[in-house]
C-alpha cells in the first residue's frame, strides 16, 4: 500500500482547515469558534486531530480554538532541520502573530507541553497562560531522567527508555512505520489508561494516529524532536536551554495530569512547581493515562474552560 498523502489528515468536522505562514514554513491548522484565542499543541505521534474533542467543546464556551500540526507533522511543512527548542518556540510565536493575535492561551500535550513551557520562557509576550496535559516542565523532566534507572527514583528513566532507542539513525523510522505504523498503536495502548483501551473511541484514535504517522516524512520529523532534546544535553545548546528556562514563568499555569500516566509520570509533573507562575494549579485525573484530552475529554475541557475564563 502506498503511503497516505499529507492532505488526507484534513478530516472534516465543525472546523476550518487552512495553511498559515509562520517562521519561514507553512503550518496546517484547524480552527473553530470566536473569542479569546486558544492554541493547541499536540504531542509525539499526534496531529491537530488529537484535539478534536476540544475543537468542539471549547468554541461552545466562547473561545477561538486553533489546533496546529507542528513542524514535521500532518500537513505542515517537514523541513530537514529546525527541531530545536528555539526554532519551535519561534514557530508558535510566529503562528500566534500570523493568526492576527498579539497573544494566546497555549495548551500542549506531552512534547507539546514541553514546547508550551519553552514558549512561555522564550517568548512570554505572546503567551497569556500555559496549560500542560500529560507533561512536565523540561527541567523537571531532565532532572528525573538524569537519575539512575534502578529503584523508585529511576522510574521516569525506565518509563522513557524509548528515548535512547530513538537516537540511532533510520531504524526507529522503520520501526514507527512498519505494518501500517502498528507500533504507534502499541505505544498508545501502553500509555493509555485501562478504562480507555477497550473502547471504540480508542480503536478510532489508534487508527487515526497510525494513518498520520504513515504520511511521508512524519516519522523522521517526529524523531528529530527526541534526537535534538537528547543530544543537546551534551552540547552547549543544552546548557543554554537550561538557562533560558530556569526561571518561574510570569503567567498562570494549569497542569492536567492523569494519575495512570506511565509516560510522563505524575511525580515528575508535580516536580514542575518551582517554575509555575502566579495563580497556578495542578489537577490530577484518577484512572486516566497519558492522554487526558482523549481519554476524559469532557473533564479535560471543563477544567480548561474554568481555568481560561479566570485567566
Amino acid at each position: 500500500m502506498s503511503p497516505p498523502d499529507p492532505s488526507t489528515v484534513r478530516f472534516p468536522g465543525p472546523w476550518t482547515h487552512r495553511d498559515v505562514s509562520a517562521n519561514g514554513i507553512l503550518l496546517h491548522v484547524a480552527e473553530a469558534g470566536e473569542g479569546e484565542p486558544v492554541l493547541l499543541l499536540h504531542g509525539f505521534a499526534g496531529l491537530w486531530w488529537s484535539w478534536h474533542h476540544q475543537l468542539r467543546q471549547l468554541p461552545a464556551a466562547g473561545f477561538r480554538v486553533v489546533a496546529v500540526d507542528l513542524r514535521g507533522y500532518g500537513d505542515s511543512d517537514k523541513p530537514p532541520r529546525g527541531y530545536d527548542a528555539w526554532t519551535l518556540a519561534g514557530d508558535v510565536a510566529g503562528l500566534i502573530r500570523a493568526l492576527g493575535e498579539r497573544s494566546a492561551h497555549v495548551v500542549g500535550h506531552a512534547w507539546g507541553g514541553l514546547l508550551a513551557w519553552s514558549v512561555a520562557s522564550m517568548r512570554p509576550r505572546v503567551v497569556r497562560s500555559v496549560t500542560t496535559v500529560g507533561a512536565a516542565h523540561p527541567l523537571a523532566l531532565r532532572a528525573a531522567l538524569g537519575r539512575p534507572p534502578l529503584g523508585r527514583r529511576g522510574a521516569q528513566a525506565r518509563a522513557m527508555r524509548h528515548l535512547l532507542r530513538f537516537q540511532v539513525p533510520m531504524a526507529p523510522e522503520r520501526w514507527l512505520t512498519a505494518d501500517d505504523a502498528a507500533n504507534v498503536g502499541g505505544l498508545l495502548h501502553r500509555w493509555a489508561g485501562p478504562g480507555w483501551r477497550d473502547t471504540d473511541d480508542f480503536v478510532e484514535t489508534s487508527a487515526t494516529l497510525r494513518h498520520a504517522m504513515a504520511v511521508p516524512g512524519v516519522a523522521h520529523s517526529a524523531l528529530e524532536y527526541y534526537r535534538w532534546a537528547f543530544r543537546a544535553q551534551f552540547r552547549g545548546e543544552g546548557r543554554r536551554f537550561a538557562r533560558d528556562l530556569d526561571a518561574r514563568v510570569t503567567m498562570p499555569v494549569l497542569q492536567l495530569h492523569g494519575e495512570a500516566d506511565s509516560c510522563f509520570l505524575p511525580e515528575t509533573a508535580r516536580d514542575s512547581t518551582p517554575w509555575r507562575g502566579p495563580r497556578s494549579r495542578f489537577v490530577s485525573l484518577p484512572d486516566v493515562g497519558h492522554f487526558p484530552h482523549l481519554e476524559a475529554p469532557e473533564r479535560t475541557s471543563a477544567e480548561l474552560v474554568d481555568f481560561l475564563r479566570t485567566h
